[in-house]
């Protein structure tokens, strides 16, 4: 039943992942901007400029060059970068790990501290710690973010330099820091092409993953260090919505009819807060938690910037200044494809978490 629903629901998807690359297609070519000399300089002739816009097909009509860009998508060929002169999937492979692996650890940070802060504020509700805990949510929610990402760096990197507290302003790893792919350590051999290398290729570059399978210990510690503070940074926000959210579930949960009947038949506090109504409390709050790793995916351009990082964010963002039209298109479906994914991710999830759900 599971797996016909998660068919469906990617074949739904489909209209929905066409229609946005459609629409960012036609945007990203009618706002106002001249794509040769935004990657070429303001000096660039026009007799250049003629010649880069008929090299890169830019004469013809738009649905003319949306037909030429689906068909090339569909063979698996998803064009080169005006701005770089690399083919966008290599760049993909290159930033999307960057931006994974800060999204996720935001997400963890926004959740190991969100659901506990929640909690606290439900279950003591009306005291100076539901008050406490709101007003931190509510700061954490307009607080921006890069004015707490430099402000971190300032405190950690600065400040605390020279004690056990200082943490790397910027960077994923040290220069000192060497990260071997782990198929290469393994002695595998990376195909030239295909799904496999480029799946290779991209876990290779998530530089946790790869340092645990190869047991590179330096390399595992030195890249949590450059992940705290761009990870709390960006997941401050996320931190401040779960715990408001964790509180409205609970608080509502605190008031039904089955917590009066076992607080009656004497259960232990603790196991009414957690076994009973935490319990119950899961469905929006993992609706709030997959929206928020979604947005994540697509948001980090700021974080990015600050802490210098070349990701998603940042790359998405540069292009579109630059007009590189096949990195915008490209990076944009991956992140309407994330959120895709994520959402039937959460759907799935309601069946394990309330037996009650029923996929149709």
């Amino acid at each position: 039943m599971i797996i016909q629903y998660a068919l469906r629901r990617v074949v739904a998807a489909i209209p929905v992942l066409l229609g946005i690359l459609l629409v960012t297609f036609v945007l990203a070519r009618v706002i106002p901007g001249d794509p040769c000399r935004a990657i070429l300089g303001e000096k660039a002739t026009e007799a250049v400029c003629s010649k880069f816009i008929e090299a890169k097909g830019l004469n013809k009509p738009i649905i003319v060059q949306f037909g030429i860009y689906a068909k090339d998508m569909i063979s698996g060929n998803l064009g080169d970068s005006y701005r770089l002169g690399m083919p966008v999937t290599r760049l993909l492979i290159e930033r999307l790990p960057t931006t994974f692996e800060l999204s996720l650890a935001a997400l963890i940070v926004s959740v190991i501290l969100g659901i506990p802060l929640g909690i606290i504020s439900a279950v003591k509700h009306n005291t100076w710690l539901d008050v406490g805990t709101m007003v931190w949510a509510n700061v954490g929610v307009s607080m921006p973010v890069f004015w707490l990402g430099l402000m971190l760096a300032y405190i950690f990197s600065l400040t605390l330099k020279g004690t056990p507290f200082w943490l790397p302003p910027s960077g994923r790893v040290s220069p000192e820091i060497i990260s071997t792919p782990f198929y290469q350590v393994w002695g595998w051999t990376l195909p030239e092409s295909g799904l496999w290398s480029a799946f290779l290729n991209f876990s290779g570059r998530l530089n946790i993953l790869n340092a645990l399978l190869t047991q590179n210990w330096a390399l595992l510690k030195d890249s949590i260090a450059h992940l705290i503070l761009p990870a709390f940074a960006l997941g401050t926000i996320p931190m401040a919505i779960v715990a408001r959210m964790t509180r409205s579930t609970m608080l509502d949960a605190l008031g039904q009819d089955y917590i009066r009947t076992a607080r009656a038949k004497g259960l232990r506090e603790i196991a009414i807060v957690f076994r009973h109504a935490f319990r119950n409390s899961l469905l929006p709050l993992v609706t709030v938690i997959g929206l928020s790793f979604g947005g994540l995916l697509g948001g980090a351009v700021l974080t990015e910037t600050v802490f210098g990082l070349s990701g998603v964010g940042r790359t998405l963002f540069e292009a579109i200044t630059a007009r590189d039209y096949g990195v915008v298109q490209t990076f944009t479906l991956i992140i309407a494809v994330g959120f895709v994914i994520i959402n039937l991710l959460v759907d799935i999830s309601y069946v394990y978490l309330d037996p009650r759900v029923r996929l149709k």
